[in-house]
């Protein structure tokens, strides 16, 4: 039975044909597998290889390239440089002599204008005309066109005259000057507005018995009613024709009152804000804390000035305190932002400046330590209330109403064929609302309805028109002047309704104010891309997409003007457009309309930027000018991945008029360091820093196009007026398409 049972279990290990053709079936997969797994492996291995392989030889070729770019950097920029400022120099001097011909020309002109660059001249004319006796409406007018004129020959010469050619104690007559004319300019409107009330009741209209007279000119619009029937029923009165209205309280309906709106297309109210300039940090000087404990008690019991600085008396600068020379012949001055007005010694207030601005003493070379705190000097963030306006934040558009509610002067009377007449000897009067005696003649009316009432003036209504020559891309604000403070604000300033369709702005106050229309300085910030190309030899486009317009701007030699604006609504510009002009005066004119690309020293403040050292952005504004007769740069999204060293733009060589194709474009990467073709194109999905194939580094844009450019495109940059270089290099600089888009 054991012999059997072995048997039989010998039979059941025995395979069938299946099961054996099975096993080796799966025996030959297996070993296929592990085939298939080593080549896999080796492949990969060898893939590896060659990818350390080609890694490495990409490092050395990198490295050969960069030891390569090393070696030449110092006669490519020497190169470069030398283009450069020869044509930077070049422009610079035909600017100088442009604005000597122009000062020659300036002292020359017989017009009966004085020169406002010469303080006697100007002086004498201010002195005359505010004692003249003539102030007929038309002779002020004829005369405030001149004065207008001279506010911005000195507004030009503070704006484009170099440093080396103003100094500062010019630069404080010049703005002693503008605020002095503006002052007589108002002065003088004034008194031409009591000449005309005084003969109200001569221009009265007969079948309303009131006085309404209108003024217009290019700088101005004058509206003036006279209440001389004194009618309660009288709601208000509307300047149709002007599209300008007001709503009168029904208190004032029986009083010997005058309402004046005058509107003036210029704003000289705002360059009395503090906030209208930048804000600087105070910075403690070498010494300042070493004052005695005397100093100190008497400087916190010396009254803070914070009113206007009109009619208060400073010391006079002398040349010696403006400027100290060193041993060296090298100074150092600055201006900077004080609570308080130092002891005489200490520090400077100049009449001409803004309250709160002193100018410190020139310091010596070899006081080390105060020179590297003032080089630390930064702006300082300064918390306004909720109703004032930040004009480093906001613009005023569109000028000035001055909204004024006046004492009607004793008119005319006729007795026995005599006009007599009281004469006053006081200016203007303005009449205060609300005033107490008005308060207590509406309560007496109809006491017992409000005995749980506050007796409290209703407000004053006004309706205007927005301004034909600008342009908002919002609801516009109201800011009305608060003359105590020297600022604008929103408070006081009710029931707001705006008639997009028709323009026209409805609003109500408390009490009658001067006010103005605001709008976001920074709407079209950040922008969403730009292009520069050239148009023809000397000529050049430069198209900014902002963030609500499309601003085309066309360069030529060393004038630009503004191409085209889609998203502008009926031809609002029109008196900018077309009109060639320098950079800065189209700069100007556009900030003035309300078409501001034009970023400040803290606009990144308030804009979201792509933050660029600013070496490397200032040097490639500069290439790009450079290039510019022959080459078209362009935004590229790879901008902002790039980081803060590293500039991202689109290049194409174009010697033609009309857009660039975008199959033409190349992306390069400028650094401070050096400059690269981008392997990736503007379509790649990530962004890689590699080499394009066959190029190399170099130290400039210049020299990266230079063997492979065209001889025409190289003979356009060389030959390049210099004057169109610079012109480009201004709008650039002042645009900074970098770091803005």
């Amino acid at each position: 039975s054991t012999t059997g049972s072995a048997g039989a279990s010998k039979k059941g290990k025995k395979l069938s044909k299946a099961e054996r053709e099975r096993l080796k079936k799966e025996e030959e997969e297996r070993r296929h597998i592990e085939e298939v797994l080593e080549e896999a492996r080796l492949k990969a291995e060898k893939e590896e290889a060659e990818r350390l392989e080609r890694e490495r030889q990409a490092k050395e070729e990198r490295e050969r390239l960069e030891i390569k770019e090393r070696e030449c950097r110092n006669d490519e920029l020497a190169e470069l440089r030398q283009l450069i400022e020869g044509k930077l120099i070049a422009a610079k001097t035909t600017h100088s002599k442009n604005r000597a011909i122009v000062k020659r020309n300036r002292y020359m002109l017989c017009d009966g204008s004085p020169d406002p660059a010469i303080p006697q001249e100007i002086n004498t004319f201010i002195n005359l005309w505010r004692e003249s006796k003539d102030v007929n409406i038309k002779t002020v007018l004829d005369k405030s066109k001149t004065v207008l004129i001279l506010i911005s020959e000195l507004e030009f010469l503070l704006s484009n005259t170099p440093a080396s050619e103003l100094n500062e104690s010019q630069a404080t007559q010049y703005r002693s000057t503008i605020l002095e004319l503006q002052k007589v300019l108002l002065e003088k409107y004034n008194e031409a507005t009591k000449y005309m009330l005084m003969r109200a009741s001569a221009m009265a209209n007969i079948e309303t018995g009131y006085m309404e007279t209108v003024i217009v000119d290019e700088n101005i619009t004058l509206c003036l009613w006279a209440n001389l029937s004194r009618n309660s029923r009288f709601k208000g009165c509307n300047f149709s024709e002007n599209k300008i209205s007001f709503e009168l309280p029904k208190p004032l309906t029986v009083c010997a009152i005058a309402v004046r709106i005058f509107h003036a297309r210029y704003d000289h109210l705002s360059n009395l804000c503090h906030t209208f300039y930048p804000r600087k940090k105070r910075i403690p000087l070498v010494g300042e804390s070493e004052i005695n404990q005397s100093e100190k008690k008497e400087e916190e019991e010396r009254p803070t000035e914070e009113g206007p600085m009109e009619g208060k008396e400073f010391p006079p600068v002398t040349e010696d305190e403006t400027k100290l020379e060193d041993t060296e012949g090298v100074m150092l001055q600055t201006l900077l932002f004080f609570p308080k007005r130092r002891k005489e010694g200490k520090s400077l207030i100049h009449p001409s400046l803004p309250a709160g601005v002193a100018v410190v003493h020139s310091i010596n070379r070899g006081n080390k330590k105060a020179v590297a705190e003032l080089e630390e000097e930064e702006e300082e963030e300064e918390i306004l209330e909720n109703d004032v306006v930040d004009l480093r934040q906001y613009i005023t558009l569109g000028g000035v109403y001055y909204f004024d509610l006046v004492k009607l002067p004793p008119q005319p009377k006729q007795i026995k064929g005599w006009t007599i007449v009281e004469l006053l000897d006081s200016g203007l009067e303005f009449f205060p609302y609300p005033s107490e005696t008005l308060k207590n003649n509406s309560s007496n009316v109809k006491i017992e309805e409000k005995e749980n009432e506050t007796l409290a003036l209703p407000p004053v209504g006004v309706t205007i028109k927005l301004p034909e020559n600008v342009m908002f891309f919002e609801t516009p604000q109201i800011a009305r002047w608060d003359n105590t403070g020297k600022q604008w604000k929103t408070d006081c300033i009710s029931n707001l309704v705006y008639d997009e369709e028709n323009k026209m702005m409805s609003f109500r106050m408390n009490t009658f104010y001067h006010f103005t229309l605001i709008q976001d300085t920074h709407l079209n910030m950040p922008y969403q891309s730009w292009e520069l190309r050239p148009n023809n030899n000397n000529e050049a486009v430069l198209t900014v997409f902002a963030a609500l317009i499309e601003i085309e701007i066309q360069i030529r030699h060393d004038h630009c003007q503004l191409n085209s604006l889609l998203g502008e609504e009926n031809n609002r510009l029109s008196e900018i457009k077309g009109k060639w002009m320098t950079p800065q005066a189209l700069i100007t004119a556009m900030k003035n309309v309300g078409v501001n690309i034009f970023p400040a020293q803290d606009t990144y403040k308030y804009v979201s930027i792509i933050a660029k050292d600013q070496h490397a952005e200032q040097a490639a504004y500069e290439q790009m000018s450079l290039l510019s007769p022959a080459f078209g740069f362009s935004w590229s999204k790879w901008n902002l991945k790039a980081g803060y060293h590293h500039i991202v733009l689109k290049v194409s060589e174009h010697l033609k008029p009309g857009l660039i194709a975008n199959r033409d474009w190349s992306l390069y990467m400028l650094s401070a360091e050096r400059i690269q073709k981008l392997k990736i194109t503007e379509f790649s999905e990530k962004f890689s820093d590699d080499l394009a194939n066959g190029s190399e580094f170099h130290s400039s844009l210049y020299h990266m196009f230079k063997d492979v450019a065209s001889s025409t495109a190289i003979d356009r940059i060389k030959s390049a007026d210099p004057l169109f270089v610079d012109c480009v290099l201004q709008l650039l600089k002042a645009i900074r398409v970098l770091t803005f888009s």
